[in-house]
Protein backbone atom coordinates (compact mmCIF):
# COMPACT_ATOMS: atom_id res chain seq x y z
CA UNK A 1 0.00 0.00 0.00
CA UNK A 2 1.23 3.24 -0.90
CA UNK A 3 0.55 6.27 1.43
CA UNK A 4 0.76 10.14 0.68
CA UNK A 5 2.09 12.69 2.69
CA UNK A 6 0.88 16.34 2.47
CA UNK A 7 1.87 19.36 3.34
CA UNK A 8 -0.31 21.96 3.83
CA UNK A 9 -0.23 26.09 4.38
CA UNK A 10 -2.58 29.43 4.21
CA UNK A 11 -2.91 30.55 0.89
CA UNK A 12 -2.71 33.95 2.93
CA UNK A 13 0.48 32.76 4.33
CA UNK A 14 1.72 29.86 2.13
CA UNK A 15 5.02 28.55 3.63
CA UNK A 16 5.98 25.38 1.56
CA UNK A 17 9.34 26.41 -0.23
CA UNK A 18 11.85 24.33 -1.62
CA UNK A 19 14.24 24.18 1.18
CA UNK A 20 11.62 22.72 3.45
CA UNK A 21 10.36 20.12 0.20
CA UNK A 22 14.15 18.95 0.50
CA UNK A 23 14.30 18.73 4.43
CA UNK A 24 11.30 16.57 3.93
CA UNK A 25 12.81 14.80 1.34
CA UNK A 26 15.47 14.30 3.95
CA UNK A 27 13.73 12.47 6.36
CA UNK A 28 11.20 10.40 4.54
CA UNK A 29 14.40 9.28 2.99
CA UNK A 30 12.70 6.68 0.47
CA UNK A 31 12.25 7.19 -2.73
CA UNK A 32 9.06 9.41 -3.06
CA UNK A 33 6.96 11.27 -5.88
CA UNK A 34 6.19 14.85 -5.23
CA UNK A 35 3.37 17.01 -7.23
CA UNK A 36 2.43 20.66 -5.92
CA UNK A 37 -1.08 21.41 -5.65
CA UNK A 38 -0.92 24.98 -4.90
CA UNK A 39 2.59 26.03 -5.61
CA UNK A 40 3.92 27.57 -2.25
CA UNK A 41 1.12 26.53 -0.52
CA UNK A 42 0.47 22.78 -0.71
CA UNK A 43 2.03 19.40 -2.07
CA UNK A 44 2.10 16.00 -1.88
CA UNK A 45 4.61 13.57 -1.60
CA UNK A 46 4.14 9.59 -2.45
CA UNK A 47 5.67 6.98 -0.63
CA UNK A 48 5.37 3.58 -1.51
CA UNK A 49 6.23 1.93 1.16
CA UNK A 50 7.69 2.96 4.48
CA UNK A 51 9.46 0.89 7.30
CA UNK A 52 7.59 2.53 10.34
CA UNK A 53 5.31 4.96 9.57
CA UNK A 54 4.28 6.08 12.93
CA UNK A 55 7.65 7.14 13.97
CA UNK A 56 7.82 8.82 10.12
CA UNK A 57 4.20 11.22 11.60
CA UNK A 58 6.29 11.75 15.07
CA UNK A 59 9.59 12.92 13.41
CA UNK A 60 8.15 14.63 10.90
CA UNK A 61 6.15 17.24 13.36
CA UNK A 62 8.88 17.73 15.46
CA UNK A 63 11.00 18.73 12.49
CA UNK A 64 8.42 21.21 11.08
CA UNK A 65 7.04 22.40 14.55
CA UNK A 66 8.27 25.79 14.18
CA UNK A 67 6.86 26.05 10.44
CA UNK A 68 3.60 26.65 9.83
CA UNK A 69 2.64 24.08 8.10
CA UNK A 70 0.04 21.25 8.50
CA UNK A 71 1.05 17.50 8.24
CA UNK A 72 -1.34 14.64 6.25
CA UNK A 73 -0.11 10.87 6.35
CA UNK A 74 -2.43 8.89 4.73
CA UNK A 75 -3.08 5.89 2.04
CA UNK A 76 -2.78 6.66 -1.48
CA UNK A 77 -6.17 5.12 -2.43
CA UNK A 78 -9.49 6.74 -2.15
CA UNK A 79 -8.80 9.98 -0.74
CA UNK A 80 -11.31 11.95 -2.38
CA UNK A 81 -14.91 11.76 -0.33
CA UNK A 82 -18.07 11.88 -1.44
CA UNK A 83 -19.62 13.20 1.41
CA UNK A 84 -19.07 16.32 4.00
CA UNK A 85 -20.44 16.67 7.28
CA UNK A 86 -19.03 20.34 8.88
CA UNK A 87 -20.01 21.67 12.23
CA UNK A 88 -20.76 25.48 11.77
CA UNK A 89 -19.59 27.93 14.62
CA UNK A 90 -15.19 28.39 14.65
CA UNK A 91 -15.79 26.33 11.59
CA UNK A 92 -17.46 27.11 8.56
CA UNK A 93 -17.64 30.52 10.22
CA UNK A 94 -15.29 32.55 12.31
CA UNK A 95 -17.28 33.12 15.37
CA UNK A 96 -19.64 31.39 18.19
CA UNK A 97 -23.23 32.97 17.32
CA UNK A 98 -24.85 32.24 20.64
CA UNK A 99 -21.55 33.97 22.11
CA UNK A 100 -22.74 37.03 19.69
CA UNK A 101 -26.24 37.08 20.87
CA UNK A 102 -25.28 37.13 24.25
CA UNK A 103 -23.30 40.33 23.23
CA UNK A 104 -26.30 41.70 22.95
CA UNK A 105 -27.78 41.68 26.02
CA UNK A 106 -24.30 42.48 27.73
CA UNK A 107 -23.63 38.60 28.77
CA UNK A 108 -20.89 37.47 26.75
CA UNK A 109 -18.23 36.96 28.53
CA UNK A 110 -20.92 34.61 30.75
CA UNK A 111 -21.70 32.57 27.94
CA UNK A 112 -18.47 32.54 25.71
CA UNK A 113 -16.77 30.67 29.52
CA UNK A 114 -19.77 28.59 29.03
CA UNK A 115 -18.93 28.04 25.10
CA UNK A 116 -15.44 27.33 25.67
CA UNK A 117 -15.87 25.16 28.76
CA UNK A 118 -18.77 23.19 26.68
CA UNK A 119 -16.29 22.77 23.28
CA UNK A 120 -13.39 21.71 25.48
CA UNK A 121 -15.45 18.70 26.71
CA UNK A 122 -15.22 20.38 30.37
CA UNK A 123 -18.98 20.13 30.80
CA UNK A 124 -22.01 18.54 28.82
CA UNK A 125 -23.21 20.12 25.54
CA UNK A 126 -26.96 20.05 26.34
CA UNK A 127 -27.26 21.20 29.80
CA UNK A 128 -24.73 24.27 28.83
CA UNK A 129 -26.86 25.03 25.61
CA UNK A 130 -30.06 25.30 27.63
CA UNK A 131 -28.55 27.43 30.05
CA UNK A 132 -27.31 29.90 27.67
CA UNK A 133 -30.19 29.74 25.53
CA UNK A 134 -31.54 31.26 28.95
CA UNK A 135 -29.95 34.12 29.15
CA UNK A 136 -31.25 35.06 25.77
CA UNK A 137 -34.49 35.91 27.27
CA UNK A 138 -36.83 38.61 25.54
CA UNK A 139 -33.55 39.00 22.98
CA UNK A 140 -35.24 40.51 19.50
CA UNK A 141 -34.69 38.27 16.17
CA UNK A 142 -34.40 41.13 14.57
CA UNK A 143 -30.71 41.28 15.69
CA UNK A 144 -29.98 38.12 13.60
CA UNK A 145 -30.02 40.75 10.30
CA UNK A 146 -27.83 42.98 12.25
CA UNK A 147 -24.98 40.07 13.00
CA UNK A 148 -24.87 38.28 9.69
CA UNK A 149 -24.22 41.84 8.91
CA UNK A 150 -21.15 43.44 10.98
CA UNK A 151 -20.06 40.50 12.87
CA UNK A 152 -20.73 37.07 11.54
CA UNK A 153 -17.05 36.66 9.07
CA UNK A 154 -16.53 33.06 6.95
CA UNK A 155 -13.55 31.30 6.99
CA UNK A 156 -11.59 31.24 3.95
CA UNK A 157 -11.79 28.45 1.57
CA UNK A 158 -15.65 27.56 2.67
CA UNK A 159 -17.45 28.92 -0.73
CA UNK A 160 -14.68 26.49 -2.22
CA UNK A 161 -14.33 23.68 -0.49
CA UNK A 162 -18.34 23.38 -0.85
CA UNK A 163 -18.21 23.88 -4.44
CA UNK A 164 -15.62 21.65 -5.04
CA UNK A 165 -16.88 18.88 -3.60
CA UNK A 166 -20.19 19.36 -5.20
CA UNK A 167 -18.71 19.71 -8.61
CA UNK A 168 -17.39 16.49 -7.90
CA UNK A 169 -20.52 14.55 -6.81
CA UNK A 170 -19.85 14.70 -3.35
CA UNK A 171 -23.38 15.47 -0.83
CA UNK A 172 -22.43 18.43 1.79
CA UNK A 173 -24.14 18.81 5.12
CA UNK A 174 -23.77 21.65 7.53
CA UNK A 175 -24.92 19.90 11.08
CA UNK A 176 -24.49 22.59 14.35
CA UNK A 177 -24.86 22.69 17.60
CA UNK A 178 -26.02 26.28 17.03
CA UNK A 179 -28.61 27.57 15.51
CA UNK A 180 -31.14 27.03 12.59
CA UNK A 181 -31.94 31.28 12.22
CA UNK A 182 -27.81 31.46 11.15
CA UNK A 183 -27.60 27.73 9.29
CA UNK A 184 -30.09 28.69 7.40
CA UNK A 185 -28.18 31.11 5.80
CA UNK A 186 -24.64 29.86 6.37
CA UNK A 187 -26.57 27.13 3.76
CA UNK A 188 -27.46 29.28 1.23
CA UNK A 189 -24.60 31.57 0.96
CA UNK A 190 -21.80 28.72 0.87
CA UNK A 191 -24.29 26.19 -0.73
CA UNK A 192 -24.99 23.24 1.16
CA UNK A 193 -27.16 20.43 -0.03
CA UNK A 194 -28.90 20.58 3.78
CA UNK A 195 -28.91 22.05 7.05
CA UNK A 196 -29.35 21.06 10.18
CA UNK A 197 -29.26 22.83 13.71
CA UNK A 198 -30.95 23.65 16.89
CA UNK A 199 -34.45 25.76 17.18
CA UNK A 200 -34.91 28.88 18.97
CA UNK A 201 -37.97 28.84 20.61
CA UNK A 202 -39.63 32.81 19.21
CA UNK A 203 -43.26 34.43 20.60
CA UNK A 204 -43.70 37.95 18.81
CA UNK A 205 -40.22 38.38 17.47
CA UNK A 206 -38.79 37.53 21.02
CA UNK A 207 -36.66 35.00 22.36
CA UNK A 208 -38.36 32.60 25.17
CA UNK A 209 -35.41 31.63 26.59
CA UNK A 210 -35.68 27.96 25.38
CA UNK A 211 -34.73 26.05 22.95
CA UNK A 212 -36.25 23.09 20.44
CA UNK A 213 -35.93 19.41 21.85
CA UNK A 214 -34.24 17.37 21.32
CA UNK A 215 -31.10 19.20 21.51
CA UNK A 216 -29.03 18.92 18.39
CA UNK A 217 -25.88 17.52 20.13
CA UNK A 218 -22.74 14.93 19.85
CA UNK A 219 -24.85 11.84 19.46
CA UNK A 220 -27.50 13.92 16.93
CA UNK A 221 -24.34 14.47 14.51
CA UNK A 222 -22.71 11.19 14.61
CA UNK A 223 -26.51 10.11 13.93
CA UNK A 224 -26.86 12.74 10.85
CA UNK A 225 -23.46 11.27 9.44
CA UNK A 226 -24.67 7.45 9.52
CA UNK A 227 -28.23 8.09 8.16
CA UNK A 228 -26.43 9.60 5.30
CA UNK A 229 -24.07 7.01 4.84
CA UNK A 230 -26.93 4.52 4.54
CA UNK A 231 -29.46 6.58 2.62
CA UNK A 232 -27.05 7.73 -0.11
CA UNK A 233 -25.66 4.00 -0.29
CA UNK A 234 -21.78 5.07 0.90
CA UNK A 235 -19.13 3.51 2.43
CA UNK A 236 -17.91 4.84 5.74
CA UNK A 237 -14.20 5.33 3.82
CA UNK A 238 -16.34 7.90 1.34
CA UNK A 239 -17.23 10.42 4.35
CA UNK A 240 -15.22 13.05 5.82
CA UNK A 241 -16.64 15.42 8.59
CA UNK A 242 -14.67 18.96 10.62
CA UNK A 243 -15.16 20.53 13.27
CA UNK A 244 -13.58 22.39 16.19
CA UNK A 245 -15.29 21.25 19.61
CA UNK A 246 -15.96 18.12 21.76
CA UNK A 247 -19.60 17.91 20.60
CA UNK A 248 -18.10 17.39 16.83
CA UNK A 249 -15.83 14.53 18.03
CA UNK A 250 -17.78 11.52 17.48
CA UNK A 251 -18.83 12.40 14.14
CA UNK A 252 -15.05 13.19 13.30
CA UNK A 253 -14.16 10.06 15.05
CA UNK A 254 -16.41 7.84 12.62
CA UNK A 255 -16.17 9.38 9.16
CA UNK A 256 -13.56 8.22 6.77
CA UNK A 257 -11.55 11.30 7.32
CA UNK A 258 -12.02 13.18 10.96
CA UNK A 259 -10.88 16.48 10.61
CA UNK A 260 -10.21 18.96 13.63
CA UNK A 261 -9.42 22.39 12.18
CA UNK A 262 -8.43 24.91 15.04
CA UNK A 263 -10.24 22.92 17.54
CA UNK A 264 -9.73 22.32 20.85
CA UNK A 265 -6.62 20.53 22.50
CA UNK A 266 -9.09 17.38 23.29
CA UNK A 267 -10.41 17.01 19.24
CA UNK A 268 -6.75 17.91 18.04
CA UNK A 269 -5.21 15.12 20.11
CA UNK A 270 -7.81 12.37 18.92
CA UNK A 271 -8.78 13.27 14.99
CA UNK A 272 -6.84 11.51 11.88
CA UNK A 273 -6.34 15.09 10.46
CA UNK A 274 -5.09 18.42 12.31
CA UNK A 275 -5.82 21.51 10.34
CA UNK A 276 -3.88 23.97 12.81
CA UNK A 277 -2.45 26.69 9.96
CA UNK A 278 -4.27 26.39 6.84
CA UNK A 279 -7.69 27.22 6.04
CA UNK A 280 -10.82 25.28 4.74
CA UNK A 281 -9.17 24.73 1.13
CA UNK A 282 -6.96 22.53 3.61
CA UNK A 283 -9.61 19.66 3.41
CA UNK A 284 -9.54 20.14 -0.61
CA UNK A 285 -5.66 19.08 -0.56
CA UNK A 286 -6.46 16.19 2.07
CA UNK A 287 -8.62 14.95 -0.60
CA UNK A 288 -5.45 15.19 -3.21
CA UNK A 289 -7.19 18.67 -4.89
CA UNK A 290 -4.95 20.90 -6.62
CA UNK A 291 -5.98 24.65 -7.21
CA UNK A 292 -6.89 24.70 -10.66
CA UNK A 293 -9.45 22.35 -9.64
CA UNK A 294 -10.88 24.08 -7.37
CA UNK A 295 -14.69 25.47 -8.18
CA UNK A 296 -14.94 29.15 -6.44
CA UNK A 297 -18.65 30.03 -7.47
Amino acid sequence: MSFTLTLISAPANPAVDADLVAKVRSIVSVDTGFDWLMEGVACDFVIPSHPDLANLRAELHTALSQRPVDIVLQPSAGRKKKLLLADMDSTMIQQECIDELADEVGLKNMVSDITARAMRGEIEFEPALKERVGLLKGLSLDIVDKLFAERITFTPGGKALIHTMKANGAYCALVSGGFTHFTSRVRTLLGFDEDRANLLIEEDGRLTGEVGMPILGKDAKLARLNDLIRERGLDRSETMAVGDGANDLPMILNSGAGVALHAKPKVAAQAQHVINHGDLTGLLFIQGYKAEDFVLA
